[in-house]
């Protein structure tokens, strides 16, 4: 006789639950022991990305099931919020979609309805094929499956910037999550995140999320930009990457044992200070 599971609370569920923000690590590196590593840390959330990492549905897969004893919440970045991929990413198990570059409250639109079975949306129908109801094992899934995933679009442009207040009342949209690299570079300030009307620009999709009761987050690996988006009232904050945190940490340790300039040391060692995430 078959058993029957039930999943994890959404990221919904979480951000509905918490009464602080909720702190995410991305790993990015396509390692299912390094997303393990990441889920075990003690992080809330925990950011699988396939939009510039080489990720791909086997490679999230191992990650998935990698990450599943962990009570992190596992949010999955698909490259493009298109329906195909959607389809694919929801059947593969991600409960938790996190949808790049959404401009407009109408990429929104068709992202909520590539979530959905008809006649709301345009999901199609394989679940007793599919991870995501753990092969109708996951009981009344069909039914259910609004309930069991969550949705997130990103703002970062300046045109969704622009359309923010639209974007954030589009029903089953869940969450938005502002990217201030991409928005620096949309804006003419590549490479700048920290520029004053880049935080402003984050600082007032904040607002706008809040004014209309939707859950907003924010990427600041720099800690003083996290805190300050924490007090701005940002609901989740991702605050650093495991590919990252690698590297930095990695240089730092060399760093100490090979002095810069000293013999032997790489040409890197001269070359001007790192940037910090």
């Amino acid at each position: 006789m078959p058993i029957h599971l039930e999943l994890p609370p959404t990221l919904r569920d979480r951000l509905a639950e918490s009464d602080r923000a909720l702190i995410g690590l991305w790993a990015t590196a396509g390692s299912a022991v390094n997303a393990e590593i990441v889920a075990g840390s003690g992080c809330d959330w925990v950011l699988l990305d396939a939009e510039h990492s080489p990720n791909g549905l086997e490679s999230l897969l191992a990650q998935l099931h990698a990450m599943a004893p962990y009570p992190a919440t596992v949010v999955v970045r698909p490259p493009y919020g298109d329906t195909v991929t959607i389809k694919q990413f929801l059947d593969l198990g991600a409960q938790n979609l996190l949808i790049p570059m959404v401009d407009s409250a109408g990429h929104a639109e068709e992202v909520v309805r590539a979530t959905r079975y008809a006649p709301e949306g345009t999901r199609g129908v394989g679940s007793a094929l599919a991870r995501s109801a753990r092969w109708n094992r996951v009981e009344n899934y069909l039914a259910r499956a609004n309930d069991l995933v969550s949705v997130t679009v990103q703002i970062e442009s300046v045109a969704a910037v622009s359309d923010v207040q639209r974007i954030v009342a589009v029903d089953g949209v869940d969450a938005v999550f502002v990217g201030p690299a991409d928005l620096a570079a949309s804006m003419g300030l590549l490479g700048q995140q920290s520029h004053p009307a880049v935080v402003d620009a984050v600082l007032h999709v904040i607002s706008a999320a809040r004014a209309a009761g939707k859950p907003v987050g924010v990427n600041a690996f720099v800690p003083e930009q996290a805190e300050r988006y924490i007090e701005a009232g940002a609901n989740f904050v991702a605050v650093g990457a495991d590919v990252a945190i690698l590297a930095r940490a990695t240089e730092a340790l060399v760093d100490q044992f090979i002095p810069s300039g000293s013999e032997g040391a790489t040409a890197g060692d001269t070359a001007a200070p790192r940037a910090s995430y």
